[in-house]
């Protein structure tokens, strides 16, 4: 699969969140200060190939409203720049021209939009599929039938280069997406962290439905990091965007 472009999907900039948030979920939110902030942000991804466009993750509906921003909230995302379609088509493409669309798992931040993508089949955890109640023929459960990926337990093979690997605990289906493309791997990791400060401090956000497994998962992450030639690219921080448009290398 030839890769012509990488794209953020921006949605929201100009946010925070609080270390709080950010570090708490293993040691608890009051061993960890509400005062220093990291910034926020929302994007998605897309996959410019020669095989059609594929979106990994899709944000809000068009219309939602943006939340507030009140003063102590643990994560504020920031300005709205655009709704989900609207950031995605000013791009350059059309919703028609979508032919995969990898969830990484059920939020709506990362699922709302699906149904704005008439031609695409969807990939996503059948654990997320069912919370979400997602049916239909384009509706693809994902079996992570190809087995091992690097120090990962299971995955599955979308396309050449291309991987939907099995990264469970923020939410009880939640997976990762793997490009490798010119000699470095491109890490889609959902919410395994919120912002790229707590990868390297290795600490969980306060938001999962298995801890336990979400623990396995950040240790996986940061194994792969250290491994391979690693551009992480977050949905919750600027450094998502910013990350990519660098080709920047995540150091630990």
């Amino acid at each position: 699969m030839k890769i012509n472009a990488i794209h953020a999907v921006r949605m929201f900039d100009g946010g925070f969140m609080n270390q709080s948030f950010a570090f708490g979920g293993e040691e608890g939110k009051d061993r960890f200060d509400e005062q220093i902030i990291y910034r926020s942000s929302l994007q998605n991804f897309l996959l410019d190939t020669d095989e059609g466009v594929i979106l990994i993750d899709t944000g809000f509906k068009s219309g939602t409203p943006a939340p507030p921003k009140k003063l102590g909230a643990p994560i504020y995302m920031g300005e709205k720049l655009n709704d989900y379609v609207e950031a995605f088509t000013a791009l350059g493409y059309k919703t028609e021209q979508v032919t995969k669309i990898l969830i990484t798992h059920k939020h709506p931040d990362h699922s709302a939009a699906i149904a704005s993508f008439p031609n695409a089949k969807v990939y996503i955890s059948p654990e997320d599929a069912d919370a979400l109640k997602l049916e239909g023929d384009n509706i693809v459960r994902v079996s992570y039938k190809d087995g091992a990926y690097k120090n990962f337990p299971a995955c599955e093979k979308i396309a050449d280069g291309l991987f939907f690997v099995e990264a469970k605990g923020h939410t009880k289906g939640n997976s990762v997406v793997i490009l490798e493309h010119d000699g470095l791997f491109y890490l889609f990791h959902g919410d395994v962290t919120y912002c790229d400060a707590a990868l390297k401090a290795n600490k969980l956000s306060i938001v999962f439905e298995d801890k336990e497994a979400a623990r396995q998962t950040l240790d996986r992450v940061r194994q792969f990091v250290k491994d391979n030639p690693t551009v992480y690219l977050s949905t919750h921080c600027p450094e998502g965007y910013e990350n990519l448009e660098m080709k920047r290398v995540m150091n630990l």
